[in-house]
């Protein structure tokens, strides 16, 4: 029930981001998500790809910083309250949320968000418990 999300280390200097997509460009690695934290010299860019496997291999050979961390890809529903009921779910059950955010894909009136969490597999037993769709690689592939 993960999502490889891959994360690579860039300088906050004008470029440095395109130069990454470049490399994802040049490998026919399409993003389906994708976040980009930074502060004033550093930034943590975050995304889900169709490949990561082959994404990982031309990242590294571009020279960029980069690793992969599982996430979990939750479906909720697009209208107002639909991201909280996930939340309560989570807020119920006691686990903390890392970070979040959402995919460029969509699966009809669903959207998805990602969900770094601090217990994953409690995480995954009291959404699916709740009945909330959790993704894998292969199905957001299929979307």
């Amino acid at each position: 029930m993960f999502v490889t999300q891959i994360s690579v280390f860039l300088e906050n200097k004008p470029g440095k981001l395109a130069q990454l997509t470049e490399v994802l460009q040049e490998n026919n690695v399409d993003i389906s998500a994708i976040s980009v934290a930074d502060t004033t010299e550093f930034g943590i860019v975050r995304m889900i790809v169709d490949k990561p496997k082959e994404a990982v291999a031309a990242i590294k050979a571009a020279r960029f910083p980069v690793s992969t961390t599982e996430v979990l890809a939750v479906e909720v529903s697009d209208k107002p309250g639909g991201l909280n009921y996930a939340l309560q779910v989570l807020r119920k059950a006691n686990i903390s949320i890392e970070y979040i955010y959402s995919f460029i894909k969509r699966n009809g009136d669903k959207a998805l968000i990602l969900f770094r969490v601090e217990d994953s597999a409690k995480a995954i037993e009291v959404l699916q418990s709740a009945g909330i769709k959790l993704y894998t690689n292969e199905e957001i592939n299929l979307l």
